[in-house]
């Protein structure tokens, strides 16, 4: 891996509705703004990058006062610099590994159905991992693992200890009829160590080497916190 960049590139979903029903869905705001404010202050700069590039679909529900009052996601809603920057983002083909110490995949259950479908994501997810770059995801953010393939041909998750949206917890969203697959399965399928906290829904990380994941939406701060250490402890 060449110098530190302080700079960490964070992917986004387009998709703002499910195939099977007519619900709404995109990012998760809070899923950005968590890990955007701890890594900022931790002097780190960050690009946002879309599948598809353009203009960002938010998931309806992250918006509720509840979740706007959630560690500050609230104040950066109310931030019009902020939330421009969702209005027009980097194609994730466009995007330059060496520019970048780190990759963070947000969530939100439209990434179920775009960043497994994306083969520049894939590809550039690859390269980073490979370059010794670390490879971060929360929440739904997982599906997009799903379809990574190292140089070797093996899975990147094979083998390796990871985390994700549960079943569990897809159920008691009430999505488990709307969603496309069970991202929980499909990672065991793939050789990974899935593992969960004990209560759905409390934040929990794992870290394996350069790969760090997130279970849920209340878990993405502290995959800010360990992706920022492993950069700034090397």
């Amino acid at each position: 891996m060449s110098a530190a960049t302080n700079k960490i590139l964070i992917i986004v979903t387009n998709v703002d509705e499910y195939q099977k029903v007519g619900l709404r869905t995109g990012l998760w705001l809070g899923e950005l703004t968590h890990f955007w404010d701890f890594a900022e202050e931790r002097g780190f700069t960050m690009d946002i990058a879309s599948p598809s590039g353009g203009k960002v679909p938010l998931d309806p529900e992250s918006l509720t006062r509840q979740m706007l009052d959630d560690q500050g996601t609230g104040k950066r809603y109310l931030d019009r610099a902020f939330m421009n920057l969702l209005e027009d983002t980097m194609p994730v083909s466009e995007a330059e590994v060496e520019d970048y110490d780190a990759i963070y995949l947000t969530g939100g259950h439209g990434t179920m159905f775009d960043f497994p479908q994306s083969k520049d994501l894939e590809d550039l997810m690859a390269r980073f991992y490979e370059t010794g770059r670390v490879v971060s995801t929360v929440c739904h953010g997982a599906a997009g693992l799903l379809n990574v393939t190292l140089s070797s041909g093996e899975p990147l998750v094979k083998g390796k200890k990871v985390t994700g949206f549960s079943w569990p917890e897809e159920e008691l969203a009430n999505r488990a009829e709307a969603v496309p697959y069970n991202v929980q399965e499909e990672l065991k399928k793939l050789g990974a160590d899935y593992s969960t906290a004990a209560q759905p829904f409390a934040p929990y990380v794992v870290e394996d080497g350069r790969l760090i994941t997130g279970q849920n939406p209340l878990s993405a701060r502290a995959v800010a916190e360990a992706v920022v250490k492993q950069l700034t402890t090397k």
